[in-house]
């Protein structure tokens, strides 16, 4: 036999047909169970191949659905980057951050030169001359610096 299975059950069928109008009953009987054995073959082959297109739907799917993940990480991720990028950084001469020194305890930073107050750019006197200045010891005799 030649052709689709719906073919050969349609060819089978019509031989049924026409054995019955024909009165041989036992032809038309075997066309008829020949005619169905291709209808039970036919329904099996569209199941298959019901089946294969679902799972080649699901994996689709999934395969959709990881490349929506990716995209939706990778847009994430760049702004993220994007937001860092235009965050102030830390030591930027554009920097409008302003130091707050809350005065007193330890915020565990190292203490570098250009955070120590600056001195006055005139000598300083000795702490004798200094307080002899201010106040004159007792007895009119100067003290003796230490």
């Amino acid at each position: 036999m030649r052709g689709t299975p719906q073919q050969i059950i349609d060819k089978y069928t019509q031989l049924a047909r026409d054995a019955f109008l024909g009165n041989d009953r036992v032809a038309a009987e075997n066309f008829q169970q020949h005619a169905e054995h291709y209808a039970r073959l036919l329904a099996e082959a569209q199941r298959d191949v019901e089946e294969k297109r679902q799972q080649s739907e699901q994996a689709n799917r999934e395969r959709q659905q990881q490349k929506q993940r990716e995209r939706d990480e990778r847009d994430k991720a760049r702004e993220d980057q994007k937001a860092r990028q235009e965050a102030p950084q830390p030591g930027d001469a554009g920097a409008s951050a302003e130091v707050v020194d809350t005065g007193g305890g330890d915020s565990g930073l190292v203490e570098t030169p250009e955070m120590k107050p600056k001195r006055s750019s005139g000598r300083r006197k000795p702490k004798a001359a200094a307080s002899e200045a201010s106040e004159p010891a007792p007895g009119g005799a100067p003290e003796a610096a230490e």
